[in-house]
């Protein structure tokens, strides 16, 4: 999987980041190295979702895929 990320100075330094096609995914680093580090866990953190949360009927099947 391929995303956009809006990359921004911080007014007191270092920079922070926006996942514009996750909403509220946001991040920062004080270096371009930690804030992408630091973004791909906050994409990763938006886009898991604990299976035990959603209701799951019998003839449900859950399935992971891989974009």
């Amino acid at each position: 999987m391929r995303l956009k990320v809006v990359v921004h100075r911080a007014e007191e330094g270092g920079y922070w980041a926006e996942v514009p096609a996750i909403r509220g995914c946001v991040s920062q680093g004080e270096s371009m190295d930690e804030l992408l580090e630091n973004v791909r866990e906050a994409v990763e953190g938006c886009l898991s979702v604990d299976v035990a949360e959603v209701p799951v009927a019998e003839d449900d099947r859950v399935v992971e895929i891989a974009l």
